[in-house]
């Protein structure tokens, strides 16, 4: 029995983090929209939990955070290597990259 409640538990969690996760692009749509008008404590807000509900998902569909930040780097690397949009015209991956090696 407590092995179905966990089972259960587990898919409940999962879909309420995607729940929030797809409310937090909302709420990102809603506020971009609002242009200058936006206020950075709500967009800083928003942005920090997309990044910490996908980490906790990642986690919950039994990926764990270092896996997922290995396939950041990843992605970074390739976009890097195929000179993405961002990385062209501002050098966002190569300062992500600088970043996240900083801290890890």
């Amino acid at each position: 029995m407590q092995k179905e409640t966990d089972i259960t538990r587990n898919i409940r969690i999962i879909e309420f983090l995607k729940s929030e996760l797809l409310t937090s692009v909302a709420s990102l749509h809603q506020i971009l929209l609002k242009g200058s008008k936006a206020s950075r404590d709500a967009l800083l807000d928003i942005l920090a939990n997309l990044v910490m509900v996908t980490y906790i998902l990642g986690k919950r569909l039994g990926l764990s955070y270092g896996v997922i930040d290995s396939k950041i780097m990843d992605k970074i690397k390739i976009g890097m290597l195929e000179e993405h949009e961002t990385e062209k015209w501002y050098g966002d991956l190569s300062d992500l990259s600088d970043y996240l090696q900083k801290h890890r």
